[in-house]
C-alpha cells in the first residue's frame, strides 16, 4: 500500500518531461525565444535593451523566461526591434 502512495506522490510532484506541451506553455516558450532573438539582435543587455526600447526591466525578464506573454503590441513591438533595431531606437530618441 504504501508503494503506491509513493507513486502517486512523486507524480503530483515531479514534472513530467515526456509529456506534450500544452497550448499555452508551447506559446510561452515560441515567445521567450522571439523575445530572446530581438534582445540578440542589439546585443545588449537586458537592462540596456529595457531602457533602450522604453520595456520594463521585469517585464522583459519575464518574456525571456517564459513566466508570461507580452500582449499583441507587445510582440510587434518586438518583432519590429528585431528587423530595424537601431531605426527604432532613432525614432524613440528624436
Amino acid at each position: 500500500m504504501n508503494a503506491n502512495k509513493d507513486v502517486i506522490e512523486k507524480t503530483l510532484v515531479e514534472p513530467d518531461y515526456d509529456a506534450p506541451l500544452t497550448d499555452e506553455e508551447y506559446g510561452r516558450g515560441l515567445s521567450a525565444m522571439r523575445t530572446r532573438r530581438a534582445r540578440a539582435a542589439t546585443g545588449l543587455s537586458q537592462d540596456a535593451f529595457a531602457a533602450r526600447f522604453g520595456i520594463p526591466v521585469g517585464s522583459l525578464r519575464d518574456w525571456e523566461q517564459g513566466r508570461r506573454l507580452p500582449d499583441a503590441a507587445a510582440q510587434n513591438y518586438l518583432r519590429v526591434i528585431t528587423k530595424m533595431p537601431d531605426e527604432v531606437a532613432k525614432v524613440l530618441e528624436g
